[in-house]
């Protein structure tokens, strides 16, 4: 019986311009030709998965960090915020001049400066009529056209993630506001700055999606591997027999790892599923 294949996306299964490999790619098809099963288990929902990575053979797919998880197309784990507590915590990011962006399987939704906010990091001091101004902002065209702008179109009952994008207060601030409430996380996205960060629902990260996952399909442990460069992998990790780190990744994740292979650019994953004799 073929392996379970675990991936993340930012960092991992992607460069950082935020495209696969052509030898990821490949890989990942003579696997699967081979038995092997690929999942997708991301801190990104749904909506912000781009075709490139859907059209690879994937299985399913773990989202939000934890709160959603399909399988063949089938929705067997989707959690929600409550609309009422949603929109507090929209009151206390705008009131502390946070951008941030609300996540759900429909859409992306923006903030009213987010836009400004994003291009603003990206541009990084360059001016954006400059060439490499104009390549910054390209880099992130693929995330800018996701983002849905009018707040009327905004379903309160079907967000499962907020991502926010903070140079206004620390992230301490936020984080102890909110800790215990909701499962709080720093950005995993460098570009966003030390302050930025991700709110989710308590109790859900990755780990209590691939358990769920695995009952489901009816697979152990012992027959699942994974791929990630962040803190919250880490939980990913203890999920499945083997935990393989990007040589990316936090030092954190490195120190739980099993397995350390190189970055994505640098042919990582196919690097790891040829040794391991998946391909």
């Amino acid at each position: 019986m073929g392996k379970i294949v675990f991936l993340d996306i930012d960092g991992t299964l992607c460069d950082d311009s935020g495209a696969v490999p052509e030898s990821a790619k490949k890989a990942i098809r003579q696997a699967h030709q081979k038995g092997h099963q690929f999942f997708l288990c991301t801190g990104r929902s749904k909506a912000e998965v781009p075709e490139e990575v859907l059209s690879l053979p994937i299985s399913g797919m773990i989202g939000a960090g934890g709160g959603y998880c399909e399988v063949e197309g089938e929705v067997i784990l989707h959690q929600v915020f409550d609309s009422e507590e949603l929109k507090k915590l929209i009151v206390f990011l705008e009131d502390n001049g946070v951008e941030y962006y609300l996540e759900s399987n429909q859409g992306i939704f923006a903030s009213a400066n987010l836009r400004s906010r994003l291009i603003q990091l990206a541009l990084n001091g360059l001016s954006e009529n400059s060439i490499e101004g104009q390549e910054k902002i390209k880099g992130i065209s693929w995330f800018l056209e996701l983002l849905i702008e009018d707040p009327a179109r905004i379903n309160y009952e079907d967000v499962n993630k907020v991502s926010f994008i903070n140079q206004s207060v620390p992230y301490e601030v936020i984080h102890s506001r909110y800790d215990g409430d909701f499962h709080m996380l720093r950005s995993t996205v460098p570009a966003f700055g030390p302050d930025s960060g991700e709110i989710g629902l308590k109790n859900l990260n990755k780990k209590t999606a691939i358990e769920t996952l695995l009952e489901h399909i009816g697979r152990e442990k012992l027959d699942c591997l994974a791929f990630g460069d962040g803190e919250n992998d880490i939980p990913m990790f203890e999920a499945v027999e083997t935990g393989i780190a990007m040589a990316n990744a936090h030092d954190n994740l490195k120190a739980v790892a099993d397995e350390i292979t190189f970055t994505s650019s640098e042919d990582g994953i196919a690097h790891m599923l040829e040794k391991l004799r998946l391909v």
